[in-house]
């Protein structure tokens, strides 16, 4: 059985838990214990959470033997950082397992460990950059969902926790129950690891009840040719007053708007669908293949294919 410790101190992020729901499930659909989740503490005995609730912990050890160690995250990392009894214990005990994680802010805790030297990582975007001036050897990718480097995993936000856990749910058990683990817990089926911490819709961040119900029309509507002139027909506007809406509200004009959300549905659908990437680009309104692999290079950096071939 593969014990999973999630170590945890006073203050840690409530969701830091939700990744031990992912292992759990993982034992469900595999029919047999596979995963014992374990939560620990410095101390051991009860560690309250950021919003208050207390959650029963075990003592770490240095004769606890655990397969993966995850280190939940805190709000404010520069301002409550890790107790020199856990870092002593990363830096020691739990080099010796077969994998370390940090998740969101957790990853600033692998930091004062030493574990993230020279080493491919990320956090939470709004905590990005005072990871990296703190700790300027890391190999910081502060717009990737988790990374995986050698033995280190790290995530973005807490809910990208739950997409670092299935990852790690499918290098174990194969991707069929990964699937099946993120299907049960509707999630979105395995969300990689080079994906994007934001949303389009949220990137963009329109104001105004015409722009979001404009974007709205387009996201539902990809496989169309949408010109400026459709969309503005459908929030009862002229054309001119929609560009300048977009221009003031998102910073983009529509086509460069429209085109991000074109490469997000696309990269969904590579991920969730079985369809071809022919197909994908059609329903996604790309011109044809070999056009959507030019916009996820220039969006992503990685041609389509290959988010298909670590599935």
């Amino acid at each position: 059985m593969h014990r999973i410790g999630l170590i945890i101190a006073d203050h840690f992020q409530m969701l830091a838990l939700s990744t031990l729901t992912v292992f759990e499930f993982a034992n469900l659909v595999a029919d047999h214990p596979f995963y014992l989740p374990v939560v620990y503490s410095e101390h051991g005995g009860t560690v309250r959470s950021s919003s208050g609730i207390g959650v029963d912990s075990t003592k770490l050890s240095e004769e606890t033997r655990v397969d993966t160690w995850l280190v939940a995250g805190v709000l404010s990392p520069l301002e409550e950082p890790a107790s020199s009894g856990v870092v002593h214990f990363l830096q020691t005990t739990a080099r010796q397992t077969r994998r370390i994680a940090g998740i969101c802010t957790g990853a600033f805790v692998l930091a004062q460990a030493g574990l993230l030297e020279q080493k491919r990582a990320t956090t939470h975007w709004a905590h990005s950059q005072s990871l990296v001036s703190r700790h300027p050897t890391i190999q910081l990718e502060d717009d990737r969902i988790f990374i995986i480097d050698d033995t280190i995993w790290t995530s973005a936000g807490m809910t990208a926790g739950l997409d670092m856990a299935l990852g790690m749910v499918e290098k174990d058990l194969g991707a069929d129950i990964a699937r099946t683990v993120a299907h049960r817990l509707v999630m979105n089926q395995r969300r990689s690891g080079g994906q994007t911490q934001h949303s389009e819709m949220l990137a963009l961040a329109p104001r105004s009840d015409r722009l979001q119900t404009a974007l709205e029309y387009a996201r539902n509507n990809l496989h169309k040719t949408l010109t400026v002139d459709l969309l503005a027909d459908a929030v009862h506007v002229s054309a001119r007053q929609l560009s300048r809406l977009f221009r003031q509200e998102t910073g983009k004009s529509p086509a460069k708007a429209i085109e991000g959300l074109r490469l997000e549905a696309a990269r969904l659908m590579i991920e969730q669908s079985r369809l071809s990437l022919d197909a994908i680009a059609r329903e996604s309104g790309f011109r044809d293949r070999r056009h959507m692999r030019e916009v996820f290079i220039r969006g992503y950096g990685i041609p389509p294919q290959s988010l298909r071939a670590g599935r």
